[in-house]
């Protein structure tokens, strides 16, 4: 998906204890151009990672020094894969939220999950068809998540890679705010709050 034939099957996390190295299962690989590191709640950091099984499809998951610390369920299919945006609390709630793009070539569809601690399962609780944030090939993720002084909002592009969209987590689910033509620039420039 990435455009290179690199898989890792190894993820180095480096603290004040030193550096720890966690390796998969001969079945699986870390697909992810890099992990972004997320503040947990109560403080500590986790890993947030693109996991994919060769018979399960892809999942994401949070990463500490001990391991999983909670992932969502994997797709289910071999070959499918999904995109992150990125952690934050989405709705300022105090809650760490987690975005990703479901099967960003097919299912073109944003998935929020919420983090919250001792449960080792990622709960899915907002869902928008119509939006991405890859193509096949390309060896980075387009968009992410900001916050100009509002809160925290979602950037991606619309399913057809025309429109540049800033996504907000609400009480009713996720709604949707047009920033004008997409371009990988403007996209850049978005998350910069420009």
């Amino acid at each position: 998906m990435l455009g290179d034939t690199v898989e890792w099957g190894a993820l180095r996390l480096d603290g004040p204890d030193g550096p720890v190295i966690l390796r998969l299962p001969d079945t699986r690989v870390f697909e992810d151009i890099a992990p972004r590191v997320v503040p947990l709640p109560g403080g500590g950091w986790a890993a947030l990672v693109v996991e994919s099984d060769l018979a399960r499809g892809a999942r994401l998951a949070l990463y500490t020094r001990e391991g999983v610390l909670a992932a969502t369920d994997f797709i289910g299919q071999p070959h499918r894969w999904l995109a992150p945006l990125g952690g934050a609390d989405l709705d300022g709630d105090g809650t760490l939220e987690l975005a990703y793009v479901d099967r960003p070539h097919l299912a073109k569809t944003l998935r929020v999950v919420r983090y919250r601690p001792g449960d080792p399962h990622l709960q899915e609780i907002a869902a928008q068809p119509g939006v991405t944030n890859h193509r096949i090939g390309w060896g980075f993720i387009a968009g992410g998540i900001r916050d100009c002084g509002a809160g925290a909002e979602m950037v991606l592009a619309d399913g057809g890679f025309a429109r540049l969209v800033a996504a907000r987590l609400t009480g009713t689910g996720i709604a949707l705010r047009d920033l004008g033509p997409w371009s990988q620039a403007r996209s850049e420039a978005a998350l910069r709050c420009r």
